[in-house]
């Protein structure tokens, strides 16, 4: 979460900021997405090149590709993104296996299993996927019968304001983050920034895999129509995907800035800690 602990002087309270289910659906999610992403990777791995389109080859000019050429005896990794070469040897398109440089387009540390193994990446990503789709269902749910969405994610029309957003983007870029009464609730930026993930970018992803499924495309062959073909989608699926990677990198770094045991503990126990300001002495309160 981007909420804060403040370290302002005055009373410390523990509040209820998380239910078991967002808790649980959470930490379920990130062991899902974890194996999707690795064996994801695994699988592209298979044919490092994106295409538009319903069909791509080898010949057919790729929007992105990993690759591996000859240069005097030398394997050299090539990253092709469009027109522009990058050369990227030791991370993509080559990079060390035993102290050997190998062709693979991602790296051996990151991808599930580490060897090329097609089937075995196959097996780990459709598995957790229908793992990752049934928790979202539940979520989902919980998240319309129980007002959670409504509660705690829609922002309010001052919210919205420019004036508003501005200065929320302003006080994040500086890391200064709600204090107070403020940090029970999510703010804009957090709400905002939820709901694409939620309603955008998950159901993309979702989408997107099952129009790369020719099982799938017999039973909602719409889909293909809706993604300009089988190549187009998993394009967008790749997109989509490196989308949910930067957005967990950008979580993660704001909640080790925003303060990391208060974060960890509202995930895990629900509990999260504010801290009110200390109420002002009266008069007769004062010593002489």
């Amino acid at each position: 979460m981007f909420g804060s602990s403040s370290t302002t002087s005055g009373q410390q309270t523990l509040i209820r900021r998380h239910s078991l289910t967002v808790r649980l659906s959470h930490w379920l999610n990130v062991l899902a997405m974890t194996v999707l992403l690795f064996s994801g990777l695994q699988i592209f791995n298979a044919h490092p090149h994106l295409y538009w389109g319903q069909y791509g080859a080898d010949n057919d000019p790729s929007v992105l590709s990993l690759d591996a050429v000859d240069s005097d005896g030398v394997l050299k990794g090539v990253t092709r993104i469009g027109g522009l070469a990058l050369d990227t040897t030791g991370v993509l398109g080559v990079s060390s296996v035993d102290g050997e440089p190998t062709v693979r387009g991602f790296p051996a540390w990151i991808t599930l299993p580490s060897y090329q193994d097609l089937a075995t990446g196959r097996r780990w990503h459709f598995f957790f996927a229908w793992a990752f789709v049934l928790n979202g269902l539940v979520y989902l749910a919980y998240g319309i019968l129980s007002r959670h969405f409504r509660r705690d994610l829609v922002p309010t029309r001052s919210e919205l304001t420019p004036a508003h957003l501005g200065h929320e983007i302003a006080d994040h870029a500086r890391l200064r983050f709600p204090k107070g009464e403020k940090a029970r609730h999510y703010n804009a930026l957090q709400k905002i920034t939820y709901l694409l993930v939620i309603f955008l970018m998950l159901p993309g992803m979702i989408l997107t895999g099952l129009t790369m499924s020719p099982g799938f495309n017999a039973v909602a062959p719409w889909l293909l129509d809706l993604f300009g073909g089988r190549q187009s989608a998993r394009t967008l699926h790749f997109v989509f995907a490196t989308s949910l990677v930067a957005f967990v990198v950008v979580h993660v770094a704001m909640v080790l800035a925003s303060g990391l045991f208060n974060n960890m503990r509202s995930m895990i126990t629900g509990r999260y800690a504010i801290r009110t300001e200390a109420p002002l002495a009266s008069p007769s309160e004062i010593a002489p």
